[in-house]
């Protein structure tokens, strides 16, 4: 067992309790001294001690363990920036917040977010522009933090929508079938085509779902499956987005759409039988899609949920992009970043997926704190059907952390061990630390260029040496 140092958990669970160290170290049967060291991280937490602290708090031996703080730290370093390229803090002292103090950090995180905003609007009056009736961030935008902040993984409804998957039976290729039938026999609803331009519309007052004939079998299969959680699991889903929005609200209005689409999700791709499945054909993503009749964009979406306690998938992180570059999905179970702040890395193998739609681009990329992952990524492309009707065309992204790679089955043939093989990819220029960036799109925050009119490089925004 490795030594566990949890002195600011410990500290704030007995301040909370509004014990004195007197008294938690009689409860403990250890001395205030030696309790006082545990709580400044002098002595780690010995298993004896681990077990009376439960005992005493009631709480599960997981509080006090080691917690991935990668996430947090990358959220940090970019609402620091400017104080990172100023060096008032460094990214060891950002790591030892997150590890030690996750709620302080959390609001340094809040404060750092927040100073970043007023920088903006502060810019934005000087050029000119009114701020007044600046927009605030979109209920979309809300939507993807929700998900963010559950790390993709809503365990409640997985484990509802597994129930029902196996109470009326969900197999490969009769998906369709047995959600019409329980959708007709439990709640009398009818289905009809739908001939217009929406792709489903459910009439309440007839009980009559319409459903687009120009919807593939795997896209069928989801609308239906999401309106039988509407139906079936109605206040679970009010419950649910009333943890983070207010009832009547159009963000709870989406959060209560998200938490059902995640439902039909894990109604039609049952957990432990997709777990079992993703395993054994070793992520094979186009092997899936094929067994299981659903898009591409569903199924890597579904596989970037897997992380269920003691059942866990692949950590991977999810995203969709359009050639322009704007993130339209972003979820992860992993530390990678996605930014806040504008514009992703253009070195990212994302983009590259849109000069060759269908085929799978791999990339190992390395972030600038040294963390390396793989990327998988595919365009797909969407048609309304008709001649000459405009399409839609994303990137799908899926990735994980390296240490991961090797239960993929894009891994095969890669040397995933040699760092210099990594292709170096940033958050996005605005917040980047690769300073000697050649495809840079602006200069780095809060760094003095050097403006020379003797002289050029082949780096777009170099910047003065500090030591210089």
């Amino acid at each position: 067992m490795s030594k566990i140092y949890a002195g600011a958990r410990l500290r704030r669970l007995r301040e909370e309790r509004r014990m004195s160290q007197a008294e938690l170290a009689r409860a403990l049967d250890i001395s205030p001294s030696y309790l006082n060291q545990m709580e400044h991280d002098s002595r780690p937490l010995t298993v004896p001690v681990l077990l009376r602290l439960t005992e005493t708090f009631g709480v599960d031996p997981a509080f006090f363990s080691e917690r991935d703080t990668s996430r947090l730290v990358a959220d940090l370093r970019e609402a620091l920036a400017g104080e990172l390229a100023e060096a008032r803090v460094s990214p060891s002292d950002l790591a030892d917040l997150a590890a030690r103090m996750p709620e302080v950090a959390q609001v340094v995180l809040g404060l750092g977010r927040q100073n970043q905003l007023l920088a903006e609007r502060l810019a934005d009056a000087a050029d000119g522009r009114d701020t007044a009736h600046e927009a605030p961030r979109s209920p979309h935008e809300e939507i993807r933090d929700f998900f963010y902040r559950r790390q993709n993984y809503l365990r409640d409804t997985d484990l509802a929508a597994e129930r029902l998957a196996e109470e009326i039976g969900i197999r490969p290729g009769e998906v369709v079938q047995a959600l019409g039938a329980r959708l007709t026999e439990r709640h009398g609803v009818r289905l009809a085509a739908e001939t217009g331009e929406r792709l489903h519309h459910y009439d309440e007052a007839t009980r009559t779902l319409h459903l687009s004939t120009r919807l593939r079998p795997g896209q069928r299969a989801f609308r239906l499956a999401t309106q039988l959680a509407l139906l079936e699991h109605r206040d679970e889903l009010d419950r649910q987005a009333a943890e983070d929005f207010p009832a009547g609200s159009p963000t709870h209005a989406l959060a209560r759409i998200g938490i059902a689409n995640y439902f039909a999700a894990a109604l039609i791709l049952p957990y432990t039988a997709f777990h079992t499945a993703a395993e054994e054909v070793r992520y094979d993503i186009e092997r899936l899609t094929d067994r299981y009749g659903i898009g591409y964009e569903t199924l890597c979406h579904r596989l970037s949920t897997l992380q269920r306690p003691r059942l866990r998938g692949v950590p991977f992180s999810f995203v969709r992009v359009d050639r322009a570059g704007n993130m339209s999905k972003r979820q992860s179970a992993t530390g990678f970043h996605f930014s806040r702040a504008g514009g992703t890395c253009p070195l990212w193998n994302v983009y590259e997926a849109f000069a060759a739609p269908g085929r799978i681009h791999v990339q190992i990329a390395e972030m600038p704190d040294g963390q390396r992952y793989l990327w998988t990524a595919r365009a797909i492309t969407r048609h309304r059907g008709g001649w000459g009707e405009p399409g839609k065309t994303f990137a799908i992204g899926l990735g994980c952390e390296i240490r991961h790679a090797h239960r993929l089955v894009y891994s095969d043939g890669l040397d995933l061990t040699n760092a210099s093989a990594a292709t170096p990819i940033g958050m996005g220029c605005r917040v980047c630390e690769r300073l000697g960036c050649p495809q840079r799109a602006v200069p780095p925050l809060g760094r003095p260029l050097l403006i020379d009119h003797n002289s050029s490089t082949f780096v777009p925004y170099p910047v003065l040496d500090r030591e210089a």
